[in-house]
């Protein structure tokens, strides 16, 4: 079976980390020295981790459903794969 699998290079995986790390701690500075109560500051770093989590979910869900449609598809290409080894047998 055909298996076009992509894996990503180790520069583009640290890029991705290097990005959200210094992405975080920029937002986590300006938080910090926003001139404003601390209970507001507070607030503001709930929000920030509460978007970081739900991005982090948004991405795995979206991952897996196309991981799931993928194994679908490759069901109904083993179905037709066998279909077809049937006919050809049945033809020779």
């Amino acid at each position: 079976m055909n298996q076009n699998i992509q894996h990503h290079s180790g520069a583009w995986v640290t890029f991705t980390y290097a990005s959200f790390a210094a992405s975080a701690l920029l937002v986590a500075i300006g938080v910090y020295f926003l001139p404003v109560d601390l209970w507001i500051k507070g607030y503001l770093a709930m929000g920030i981790v509460m978007l970081i989590q739900s991005c982090v979910t948004l991405t795995k869900t979206v991952r897996d459903v196309h991981e799931s449609s993928r194994l679908v598809n490759r069901i109904e290409d083993a179905k037709a794969e066998r279909l077809l080894m049937e006919v050809s047998k049945t033809a020779a």
